[in-house]
Formats: C-alpha cells, sequence, structure tokens
C-alpha cells in the first residue's frame, strides 16, 4: 500500500516539527532540571484530559501501561539520562533517529513485513546521511550516552510496533492514557538519579519560558504530533513509515542554520542530501522495486 500524499505530508510536516523542538526543549531545560521537564511534559499530557477523555475501547490497561513506560520512561527519560551524562542534544537526535531501522527489521521480524531491495539501498544511502553529520559535528558525544540513546530508540520501536500489533482506533485517548502510567515510572526514575533537588524550587512556581516549553511538548509534540505518527504507522508498512524520522535531525540542523546562524557547509550539505535521498528511497520502494524486477525480467 503506497503512501497518499497528504499522509506523506503530515509525516513530513511532524518530523519537521520534532526537529525543532529541540530549541523548545532548550528553552525549558533554561529553568527546568531534565527529568523534571520529562515528568511534567506526560504529566500535562495525562491530567486533566483524562477526567474528559474515556479509556481507549478495545485496548487493556496492561498494554497502555507497557507503551507508557516504554514511550516516557524507555524512551524519553532516558534520552535525557544520557545527555545528562554529556551526550550533546543534538547528538542525541540523531542517535536516536536510527529507531527507524530498528522499526523496520522489529516489524519484518514479528509482523512479516517484507524488506524489498530498494529499503536496504535507503537505509544504507540515509545511515551514510546521519554518519556524515556525526563526523562533522563539533559537539560532544559519550559512549554511555550514545548507548543510552541507542536503547531509546529501540524502546521507540518498541512502541511503533506496539501500535503496529494494537492498533488502537482512538489514538489520542491511546496518547492520553498511556501518558498516565508514563508519570510514576518516571517520577521513580527521576528520584532515584537526582533524589528530590529537582522537586524542590517547584513550589516557587514556573517562568513563562518552562510553561510554554512544557506545554508545547506535551499538547503540540506528543499529543498532537503522535496522533499523525502512530496512525500513520497504524496505517503503513513500517518501511515506509519509520524513515521519515530521519529528516529529525536534518530539519534540526536547518532551524539551527536559519534562526541561530549555525554555520551550514558543502559536507553538511551533502549529509542532509544524502538522509533525503535514502528517504525518497524509501517512499517510493515499492515502485523502484518493481522497476528492478522488470529489469531482471527482460534480460
Amino acid at each position: 500500500m503506497k503512501m497518499s500524499k497528504l499522509d506523506l505530508v503530515a509525516g513530513v510536516l511532524v518530523t519537521v516539527l520534532w526537529g525543532c523542538n529541540f530549541s523548545v526543549i532548550e528553552l525549558g531545560l533554561r529553568s527546568l532540571d531534565p527529568y523534571l521537564l520529562t515528568l511534567l511534559r506526560f504529566t500535562f499530557c495525562a491530567i486533566p484530559l483524562v477526567f474528559f477523555v474515556r479509556r481507549p475501547a478495545g485496548i487493556s490497561l496492561g498494554v497502555l501501561a507497557l507503551y507508557g513506560v516504554l514511550f516516557g520512561a524507555g524512551l524519553w527519560w532516558l534520552v535525557n539520562f544520557a545527555m545528562y551524562q554529556g551526550l550533546s542534544p543534538g547528538m542525541s537526535s540523531v542517535f536516536l533517529q536510527f529507531s527507524a531501522f530498528f522499526t523496520i527489521v522489529l516489524s519484518s521480524a514479528f509482523l512479516g513485513e517484507r524488506i524489498a531491495v530498494a529499503h536496504i539501498c535507503g537505509m544504507a544511502f540515509a545511515a551514510s546521511g546521519l554518519m556524515m553529520i556525526l563526523l562533522l559535528s563539533d559537539e560532544s558525544s559519550t559512549v554511555t550516552g550514545v548507548l543510552l540513546v541507542l536503547v531509546a530508540a529501540l524502546g521507540w520501536s518498541l512502541c511503533n510496533l506496539l501500535v503496529k500489533l494494537k492498533r488502537p482506533a482512538e489514538m489520542v485517548a491511546f496518547i492520553i492514557w498511556s501518558s498516565l502510567f508514563s508519570v510514576p515510572a518516571i517520577f521513580a526514575l527521576t528520584v532515584a538519579a537526582n533524589g528530590w533537588a529537582p522537586f524542590v524550587n517547584l513550589a516557587d512556581g514556573l517562568p513563562w519560558e518552562a510553561m510554554f516549553s512544557v506545554l508545547f511538548q506535551s499538547y503540540i509534540t506528543t499529543i498532537l504530533g503522535y496522533l499523525v505518527w502512530n496512525n500513520l504507522m497504524k496505517k503503513y508498512p513500517a518501511s515506509q513509515v519509520a524513515p521519515l524520522s530521519l529528516l529529525v535531525p536534518v530539519s534540526g540542523l536547518v532551524a539551527s542554520y536559519l534562526f541561530f546562524g549555525e554555520a551550514m557547509n558543502v559536507a553538511k550539505a551533502m549529509a542532509i542530501g544524502f538522509v533525503l535521498l535514502g528517504i525518497v528511497v524509501f517512499v517510493n520502494a515499492q515502485g523502484l522495486d518493481g522497476l528492478m524486477r522488470r529489469g531482471r525480467l527482460s534480460k
């Protein structure tokens, strides 16, 4: 099933939004502990909406809890913990996109989704672009941080797989109710890592920058963004949807260039070009695979 142009545009817009979201995260981190920022993000995703939105039909509490813990703690808290260990936000965004490859492989293994030759070519192009971005970056990274983000990328791919397996019909309700289970897991991990220190200044209120960051991440990045993303993941094969996430570090680089004056040289432009070429190959894999088969038959 080929992705419609409308769905493709929606997927691209969401990933561009996620790339720009790192600037919003940075805004919140100026006055909030990174773990507390994550906790508040998922708290506002769930409360007060959970009191007005019915639990999604056909989805057990166990599935909601599993998705919530994987998504909130296994993905986003782990990314913040990696950054606490020294990995830069830019490098975090790049390594996190390896979830696209994990998702495709897991969907092939557990759902029998076919990986065509064109998909493998797309992976090669996109992976080459990501590695070029890493090599060209001046940002610091740590082995521990990289490993933690790769685990987080695996957590995201498991979330994608769970959505494809359970196919929730009421996606907004699914996100809201699963976020309710993210909160206690993130709270417990935050206290275990940093004690009660992150909560000390919370009683004094939040500055407007922090509140804007929390609300934007809760309602725009998470509820709206993953409403679109999870519906696409439910509707199409992973090989068509997951590669769109590779646009996240690309849009982050472009946003930094446009709004913060970050240097954009020929090498970076080439790296972005490789990632974009890989995505184009993925999106058109069905047609390319057909052309290759017809070419072999004609011989």
